[in-house]
């Protein structure tokens, strides 16, 4: 028995009880209102709280009241599906064990949160299936031991896409998540709701896991950095499985330095996984302080064609890509196209999740006997599955045996892909492999998502790091992966760095602003007059709303105006030039009163004063003069 982990968790429990004894006692003071945590670093964090500007409870606070203001009101992000009851009193705790002793490291208070695969001792762990909605394990998985010793509040749970068998997070218990970068978009997955909340600033940072695109995906979709490592590096203990070969935990974040802190302190054997037994000897002291800001100077990118896309739709995403690629060659990175000898061919078929999601379920559940269900089987006999996993669920379940030739074909597909990775790395002499993480954009939500890349790091079980690279013309964010070498994470993260440095790719989203004292932004409400040529007059009362995109509007036209009305448009453009025609609010079939939801360039085109109403007439069908539509 480890004596002194046995004294530190004694240690934290007495101060966790006296810091619950004196909350209950004695409430701290409020949050402090002018201290903002959007975008906020984890060091800032940190920071703040040595400089006593800031507790960890007022943290803890801060982002309970973005939670509030954003996941379900508002754009209704529905990124968390609990918050930590005991997050304010471990706060507390943290808050006591600071001024006694100092802080244990950077993650000393700080809120996290946790994809709800992960088991937790505070909340159930349902991997978003109402079949699992009672489940609730009276342990912590491995890696949120890990982040609890390092000082870390688990500020709660995020939804993800049911049984982790999907990308677009949807599941029966806690429904769809939206990307706060387009509410009509998906959040990627499985990991979407770690990628949403930690996107939308719900908490410093977050925890998903990655089977095949699990966490690279909500990293892409997200504006976020986030890390597949290397198979081994990381335990699997504690997190509800869908394939035990390809399964592997990681954080999210909004920087590669904030990356590096949460993986500082989840890596490293766990005595009760096997596979992480590979890591040992293998980690540095520190990913943060092994960072090199100049990691991108001739540095050679092996950039794989083969999975950027070909179909029109791909081509958005690539050219996106070729401009950032010529961005890190400004900053002195040497990119250059290479061709992995019959990758298609050993891709294809590779992954073991159809041979291992069924069997490893049930094996995860038989040692929960606790459990309310034990199988894929038991979900479908009792419809306890959102309509969209049918499908997907009947195949699993259909599978007869995990020992087949086809599960055989591809364990071995699985060495020959890393070895001619591996290989072709060797020969182009280069420092990563690099592809787009999804070779289209996300999907609106309902549709399926196409272009996934994937499979060549899960297939090999090399680590792949998602970067941010850009965002397309109507604000969704795209990312990249870049591929090492067994356990290179530190040189992964280096370039990372650098990149992050040359490009500065970091936006955060428009659903959820800065918090106006503890509070969304209130809509903004005007009226617009319009003076018709025959000196009758409408009005139109709008109320905007910027953390929904949308412009609610009222028409009161005059009874002259409603005889020799056509139409009322908002268009684009200024008041010299009229733009193209972009929302109609009068005129056929249109009411009088609706809701128009502005896109990307429509937002920015109405905070910058470029929207301006025309109203066209019988008489005057050409439209009168220009009204502009400005915000008060």
């Amino acid at each position: 028995m480890n004596m002194g982990r046995v004294r530190t968790s004694l240690q934290w429990a007495i101060l966790f009880a006296v810091a619950l004894v004196c909350a209950r006692a004695q409430p701290s003071p409020p949050a402090p209102h002018d201290f903002e945590v959007l975008e906020k670093s984890i060091l800032e964090l940190q920071a703040a709280m040595h400089a006593g500007a800031l507790t960890s409870r007022q943290l803890v606070e801060l982002y309970l009241a973005r939670i509030a203001a954003y996941d379900q009101p508002g754009p209704a992000i529905n990124a968390m599906v609990a918050t930590n009851p005991q997050a304010l009193a471990a706060a507390d705790a943290l808050d006591l064990e600071r001024r006694a002793r100092g802080p244990r490291g950077p993650l000393h208070g700080i809120p996290i949160v946790v994809k709800d695969n992960y088991e937790t001792v505070e909340l159930p762990t349902t991997a978003g299936s109402i079949a699992l909605a009672t489940f609730h394990p009276k342990s912590d998985a491995f890696m949120i031991q890990r982040l609890k010793q390092a000082g870390a509040v688990v500020l709660g749970k995020t939804n993800m896409h049911e049984l982790a068998m999907g990308i677009t997070t949807v599941g029966s218990r806690f429904g769809q998540t939206r990307n706060p970068y387009d509410l009509d978009r998906n959040p990627g997955g499985s990991s979407g709701g770690t990628g949403a909340a930690v996107a939308a600033n719900f908490a410093a940072a977050g925890m998903g896991s990655d089977t095949c695109g699990s966490i690279r995906s909500p990293s892409s979709h997200n504006n976020l950095f986030g890390l597949r490592g290397t198979q081994g590096l990381s335990s699997r203990t504690g997190i509800v499985p869908l394939s035990t070969t390809q399964d592997i935990g990681g954080p999210l974040a909004r920087s590669i330095t904030d990356l590096a802190l949460m993986l500082d302190a989840t890596v490293g054997v766990d005595p009760a996984d096997p596979v992480t037994r590979a890591s040992e000897g293998r980690i540095p002291k520190s990913y943060r302080d092994a960072l090199r800001g100049d990691a991108l100077k001739g540095a050679r990118l092996g950039v794989i064609r083969s999975l950027f896309g070909t179909a029109p739709e791909d081509q958005e995403v690539t050219d996106l890509v070729n401009k950032w690629l010529a961005t890190l060659k400004k900053a002195g990175a040497e990119p250059i196209d290479i061709v992995i000898p019959g990758l298609d061919d050993l891709l294809r078929d590779s992954s073991v999740i159809p041979a291992e999601a069924k069997f490893d379920l049930a094996d995860y559940l038989a040692r929960h006997p606790a459990a309310p269900i034990k199988s894929i089987g038991d979900i479908l006999e009792r419809g306890l599955y959102h309509v969209e996993l049918e499908a997907r669920f009947k195949t699993r379940n259909a599978v007869e045996k995990r020992d087949t030739d086809q599960y055989r074909r591809a364990l071995v597909k699985r060495t020959a892909t890393r070895h001619a990775v591996e290989a072709a790395m060797e020969e182009n002499r280069v420092a990563a492999l690099l592809y787009p993480t999804l070779r289209r954009r996300p999907a609106r939500i309902g549709d399926s998502q196409g272009g996934i890349n994937c499979l060549l790091s899960a297939t090999s079980g090399l680590p792949a790091l998602a970067v941010p690279a850009g965002f397309t013309d109507d604000g969704v964010p795209i990312g990249v992966d870049l591929l090492g070498g067994a356990f290179a994470e530190a040189e992964l993260l280096s370039l990372g760095y650098a990149i992050e440095q040359a490009t500065q790719p970091r936006r955060a989203p428009f659903s959820t602003p800065a918090l106006v004292s503890g509070k969304a932004p209130r809509p903004k409400s005007w009226k617009t007059s319009l003076l018709l040529e025959d000196g009758g007059r409408s009005s139109v009362d709008w109320v905007y709303d910027p953390t929904t995109g949308g412009l609610s509007y009222s028409l009161e036209p005059s009874s002259a105006a409603q005889n020799d009305l056509l139409a009322i448009w908002i268009h684009r453009g200024g008041h010299v030039k009229s733009g193209a025609a972009l929302h109609q609010i009068a005129g056929g079939n249109t009411p009088p009163r609706g809701v128009v939801n502005l896109s990307f360039s429509g937002r920015a085109d109405l905070t910058s004063g470029q929207l301006h109403l025309r109203t066209y007439t019988a008489r005057r069908p050409g439209g009168l003069e220009p009204v502009p539509l400005v915000l008060p």
